[in-house]
């Protein structure tokens, strides 16, 4: 017995589940599923929902017609999973090539796991569920990306409107100073409102759900804003504007607003929090458990204000801002803003990548705003150029790339700035390195070992070569170079050097190895490059083996013996030398090799320390060895092996034994 329906979800069906104000995402349902069952599933990004209703035991899935359950994507197998209905629960066993995920624990071929109804089972790029007798609730995260989407659809639609009416391009070029202009568009989105019966009764409840998500971002960025760090003022007032307040504001309304989002902070018990962070984090998490509490003190002039105050904030931040990433770049609690296309904004946070919910309203909105990024530091993106690298104010790394070469449509990755500049302290506490390895890795800097750090992608290279750098004794002259500024020494001594591309005419661009050369002539005791990625990699291994020894760089890599493989390639891009001679080379300057690594859950860890010993000329190749390694798969452990240079650190009281069996060091 099969039927399957293509199901449109409404509007009411997918917002407003039963008992809404009491839903909590960590509950699940756990009733038995009796026959007949229905399976739910849905592409990740689509709110629409296909059902199969079925009585049978044994459930196929995959992408062949024969199954049960087709999912039509050739990034799901001819033949995924199987899914065994027993006494109640559920068994799905992976048979395809792909992952599969229940929950937050992946499953690949040939693993199986047992899971109850109402849980979510991820087969990229659809989600499924199994329901008994109806579509299980959703989870917060999808509530708030799909009133996000609602949100986004309505401000297009609000948009073309005002684009009808006067040019918004002109507009913006006039918007220094201009409160008139500034009064004349939100007296016009109040206009297209109402054309649109947007306050009409039948939007009550939708409307009451979209003011829950106002005041979680209200209050989020107002704790920003109230922030008393100088730093996070200084990247809080390159993403405020003006326009954040409404000039058509109510001070009856106001005082409301002020008095719910005082009353939603005591309840949350924001004071108790340690710092900025927790803070924020304590409003996204648990605001929804408070909302309920808001409700009754929401009459209807009051909601109308709100959305309106909404609405006009997101305009205006389209018009003269960064649109949807407005606040996104205010939030110290996110790392990385990565836009794959217009309708898809992730999100890295606490290490772990997310989708925002948020979204741009059209691809040449998205394109505008990311000109206007670039614009801000004297670069420029077009057809003739689709491709350009930046840095914000603040020293966010932008990456932004257009059609013709992003097939999708324009993309965009900000790297923000850290806020807060990270110490040793601050990575033994957080697990990313162990009291033992930070006092070896302290003696060696200050014994001038020349350290390479190496890593993949976003695995916090930088902040390690920050915090390494940090004990670098203050007499010391140091020389810093990078694509972009990202280094932050503490020290007074120390000259910043940053590339240059070229200009229009093509004329006027400054490499790293340009300026690894010239650093040469500037008396540095230390030199620090950013990273290596190229023929700067031969410059920089010579000027350790000319007196410049306690230098630093970054490479990257997936182990400390690869990333000497990979040095031999960068090298081999500036000379045609025999692989013998640069393996010399290297074994002569590189002392130590730091490699840190992305774990699962999202942190970083530092997994191995190894020594450069030299070149054995019987293997022909270099000497390697592990000094720490992550052999237990929980935390960095000292492997006993002795490194050449031991002695030194002792002689110079830089170091005790003790660290070589993880105990602690004085």
């Amino acid at each position: 017995m099969l039927r399957q329906t293509r199901h449109a979800v409404t509007m009411e069906e997918r917002i407003f589940p039963p008992a809404l104000s009491t839903f909590d995402s960590s509950t699940l349902s756990t009733r038995a599923a009796p026959p007949p069952m229905k399976i739910w599933f849905n592409k990740v990004h689509d709110s629409r929902r296909s059902m199969v209703e079925t009585d049978v035991e044994l459930i196929r899935i995959g992408r062949d017609p024969s199954n049960l359950v087709v999912l039509a994507s050739p990034l799901v197998s001819k033949k995924q999973a199987v899914v065994r209905r027993q006494n109640g629960r559920f068994l799905l066993e992976n048979v395809g090539l792909n992952s599969c995920m229940i929950g937050d624990v992946e499953l690949i071929g040939g693993e199986s796991l047992e899971f109850r109804a109402g849980e979510t089972v991820r087969i990229w790029p659809y989600t499924l569920t199994f329901e008994a007798e109806e579509a299980a609730p959703i989870t917060r995260a999808e509530l708030e990306a799909h009133l996000r989407s609602i949100m986004a659809d309505l401000e297009l639609k609000v948009h073309k409107k005002l684009l009808e009416r006067f040019d918004l391009y002109e507009l913006e070029n006039s918007r220094i100073g201009d409160a008139g202009s500034i009064l004349l568009l939100e007296r016009n989105i109040e206009d297209v409102c109402r054309e649109l019966n947007l306050f009409g009764p039948e939007n009550d409840a939708l409307l009451e759900e979209v003011i829950g998500l106002t005041l979680k971002d209200l209050m989020v960025n107002q704790l920003i804003m109230e922030s008393d760090r100088e730093e996070l003022h200084t990247l809080a007032r390159l993403t405020y504007n003006e326009f954040d307040v409404p000039a058509t504001l109510v001070p009856e309304r106001e005082t409301e607003l002020e008095n719910l989002v005082h009353f939603s902070r005591e309840r949350l018990q924001l004071d108790a929090q340690p710092d900025l962070s927790a803070k924020i984090r304590r409003v996204e998490s648990n605001f929804p458990e408070v909302f309920p509490l808001v409700r009754p003190h929401l009459h209807r002039e009051l909601k109308k204000y709100l959305v309106l105050r909404s609405l006009k904030k997101d305009l205006k931040d389209t018009v003269f801002g960064f649109g949807p990433l407005q606040d996104l770049l205010r939030a110290p609690t996110i790392s990385e803003i990565m836009v794959v296309k217009s309708d898809q904004i992730y999100v890295e946070r606490d290490g772990v990548i997310e989708l925002s919910g948020r979204r741009f309203i059209s691809d040449k909105v998205t394109e505008s705003i990311i000109e206007r990024i670039v614009a801000q530091v004297g670069r420029r993106i077009d057809k003739s150029q689709p491709l350009v690298d930046a840095r914000l104010p603040d020293g966010s790394r932008v990456n932004a790339i257009i059609p013709p070469l992003a097939i999708r449509g324009p993309c965009l990755t900000i790297r923000k700035f850290p806020v807060q500049r990270f110490t040793v302290d601050d990575l033994i506490e957080l697990g990313s390195l162990t009291p033992s390895a930070a006092m070896f890795l302290r003696a060696a800097v200050i014994n001038r070992r020349n350290v390479l750090v190496s890593g993949g992608t976003g695995t916090g290279k930088t902040t390690l070569l920050n915090v390494l750098s940090s004990f670098i004794p203050h007499r010391d002259r140091i020389v810093t170079i990078e694509d972009t500024t990202e280094l932050r020494l503490h020290q007074d001594h120390v000259v910043t050097l940053e590339t240059k591309p070229p200009n229009v005419e093509g004329v006027g661009e400054y490499t790293i190895r340009d300026l690894v050369k010239n650093s040469l002539r500037m008396r540095p005791d230390r030199i620090i490059v950013g990273e290596c990625r190229g023929p700067e990699a031969l410059d920089m291994l010579q000027a350790m083996n000319t007196g410049h020894d306690g230098s630093m760089t970054t490479i990257h890599a997936n182990s400390t013996l690869d990333v000497l493989k990979r040095l031999e390639v960068l090298v081999l891009m500036a000379v045609d030398l025999p692989v013998v001679s640069i393996q010399r080379q290297i074994a002569s300057a590189i002392d130590l090799v730091v490699h840190i690594s992305r774990l699962p859950g999202g942190g970083r860890a530092v997994t191995q320390i190894s020594e450069v010993a030299g070149y054995d000329p019987a293997r022909n190749d270099l000497v390697v060895t592990d000094i720490y390694n992550f052999r237990n798969g929980r935390s960095l452990e000292p492997t006993g092996y002795l490194p050449t240079f031991v002695d030194q650190l002792i002689e110079k009281d830089l170091l005790k034994l003790e660290f070589l069996y993880g105990g602690k060091v004085g």
